[in-house]
């Protein structure tokens, strides 16, 4: 089997963070969309992996177990993706505990900021969107909002209210990007930069953050993704052959009708690039 005739999908989240499905639905959703190898990437959290893994190898999909780390570099958060991770690893459970730990008091900030801006109970709201409520999102308060007839999409919600520096975002301090390396290595995985393409920084700052993450042993970077226009797909595709990244891709899938790309459904990345998981195979 070569690789182009994989149906691959890297990047995706469940019930166990932000996403829509459970676990197991999700497994069950990407086996028919045709995905061979599939990997559930919830946030800061491994609580789904097994009902996840379990569910996929029974539908004949190769499973990859991951997670997406949230971290804080040059006071914009970046998220980090650990491939290939071993779901038992207590460093890095003990690691995203802590992590999660200041979820829920950032969540009844945003709320507290979203009343000012007129909207009432906004956390309540998307605490009544979330199953895990320690992991209480501004995924979860973007559904809100939308349901609520305040915004009319994800887009939207983020542009005016949710995105970096807008009128309801709350920063947090998240994991260092030297540490949620560390913690993806010592649990025996592979650490990908997610979707690149959301970040708004300067070239400048893009140059350093690669820098940095290829210094710290970072492997691979995100190329084609839900998360990434057409344009992107070029753009980190270069980037790839000039740090020498091995590539991933992924639909970064939350739910139906919330981004370009459906779980099982990713196109395929560029064939003169390493793809991250050649040696998986």
């Amino acid at each position: 089997m070569s690789i182009s005739d994989l149906g691959i999908d890297l990047h995706s989240h469940s019930t166990m963070s932000d996403g829509i499905l459970t676990p197991k639905a999700l497994a069950q959703r990407a086996a028919a969309n045709g995905a061979k190898m599939w990997a559930l990437t919830d946030h800061d959290e491994l609580g789904g992996l097994h009902e996840a893994g379990a569910e996929a190898r029974r539908l004949g999909m190769h499973f990859i177990p991951g997670v997406e780390i949230s971290v804080t570099w040059c006071g914009r958060t970046v998220h980090i993706v650990g491939l290939n991770i071993d779901p038992e690893s207590l460093e890095l459970s003990d690691a995203l505990a802590y992590i999660r730990s200041g979820r829920v008091e950032r969540a009844r900030k945003i709320g507290e900021r979203l009343a000012e801006l007129g909207v009432s109970g906004a956390y309540d709201g998307a605490l009544a969107f979330a199953t895990n409520p320690q992991l209480v999102s501004r995924t979860h308060f973007a559904r809100f909002l939308i349901e609520s007839g305040h915004c009319g999409t994800m887009s939207e919600v983020f542009k005016r209210y949710l995105g970096d520096h807008k009128a309801a975002y709350v920063p947090m301090q998240w994991a260092s990007l030297a540490d949620a390396l560390s913690w993806i290595h010592q649990a025996q995985g592979t650490a990908v930069i997610a979707h690149p393409g959301r970040y708004e920084f300067s070239p400048l700052q893009f140059d350093a953050l690669f820098d940095e993450f290829k210094r710290l042993g970072g492997e691979a970077i995100e190329v084609v993704t839900g998360s990434h226009t057409t344009d992107d797909y070029r753009t980190y595709a270069q980037v790839a052959r000039r740090f020498d990244f091995a590539v991933s891709c992924g639909s970064d899938f939350h739910g139906p009708g919330e981004g370009r790309l459906d779980v099982g459904v990713v196109p395929p990345t560029p064939k003169d690039l390493r793809p991250v998981w050649a040696d998986w195979l």
